[in-house]
């Protein structure tokens, strides 16, 4: 069999992770990178032994397999729609696009044309997510998650993360804390939620906070909470899931079941090489026919709660889903 030869569009840190995994694997060869900055793009492609090239040249180029897409999150969705017109599979990372409409879009293209469209999840991958499903049935019925994550930067970093054009709003952004939470607990009902920031000049900010409470299907409440930058002057990542029998409490990777009668440490295994796992699926995927960890529906399920949470935030309003995972 022919390797998968690969194009590449980023150079950062996802991106060399995704570069390494397909160096190393028989079955795909980097042959292309794209990337903003001419001279990070040469050393990235001379390290990997590929080619330097802008995106619009390099999704048109004929013996490309796949597109890789690790760049800003304001230009997913244009890359991909080039990219899957041009007859490429493709693979993401979150969110698929910024604008609901346009993800939609992406789908049916998708569809239409035949071809591979993934959208990376990898907090699906994790030992910490792992390690919840599995605890579950033990806690009873959950009706009450609380899922913070802060980080705190001092001084904050002149990067695209803190960019709102290029970012997107904070929980779109980063839309894997609400897409662990649907994977979990199923369908919401109504969003509300509240957003912050400082050190606005033009599109670039300093610090933000973003908070959200989900109230599912099921009747389960969950509080979300994700801030970043100068503001936040301690980081804090941990889950709290309370159930009738007992409760999940996770702090970075430690985590404990509780009960009645007892308090359960829990494994949860370190966050290394998901990135290399996934990238792995998608080869085994596309060589074997396996089937992926995410679908589609679930990757756009959880664009659309979080997008549910930016027009609450704009409008002040309690937004309403009608739509199921």
């Amino acid at each position: 069999m022919q390797p998968l030869n690969v194009g590449l569009v980023g150079t950062g840190y996802a991106a060399k992770l995704r570069a390494e995994t397909l160096q190393g694997d028989a079955r795909s060869r980097l042959v292309a990178v794209a990337g903003h900055a001419p001279e990070t793009t040469a050393t990235f492609s001379q390290t990997y032994g590929a080619q330097a090239m802008e995106w619009p040249e390099l999704v048109q180029q004929p013996e490309i397999h796949l597109v890789i897409v690790a760049t800003v999150n304001r230009d997913h969705g244009a890359i991909a729609r080039a990219a899957l017109q041009a007859g490429k599979h493709v693979v993401l990372e979150y969110p698929l696009a910024l604008d609901v409409a346009e993800a939609e879009a992406l789908i049916q293209l998708a569809s239409a044309q035949g071809n591979l469209l993934h959208v990376e999840h990898i907090e699906l991958l994790s030992g910490i997510h792992q390690a919840i499903a599995t605890a579950l049935p033990a806690i009873g019925t959950p009706f009450y998650v609380r899922s913070t994550s802060l980080n705190s930067q001092h001084p904050a970093p002149q990067k695209w993360t803190y960019n709102h054009e290029l970012f997107g709003f904070p929980l779109v952004g980063a839309v894997s804390r609400i897409h662990r939470l649907t994977n979990l607990f199923g369908s919401v009902a109504t969003v509300s939620g509240q957003a912050r920031f400082w050190g606005n000049s033009g599109s670039q900010y300093k610090s933000c906070i973003c908070t959200a409470q989900l109230k599912f299907a099921s009747g389960l409440v969950a509080d979300v909470t994700y801030g970043k930058g100068e503001a936040i002057w301690q980081s804090d990542r941990r889950v709290a899931i309370q159930g009738e029998q007992g409760a999940i409490l996770l702090e970075g990777e430690q985590g404990s079941l509780i009960q009645a009668d007892q308090t359960t440490p829990l494994t949860v295994g370190s966050r290394r090489g998901l990135f290399a796992k996934d990238t792995t699926m998608v080869l085994d995927h596309l060589t074997g026919h396996t089937p992926l960890y995410v679908t589609l529906e679930d990757s756009l399920y959880a664009l659309k709660v979080a997008d549910a949470v930016r027009r609450s935030a704009e409008t002040g309003k309690t937004i309403e889903l009608s739509s199921t995972p």
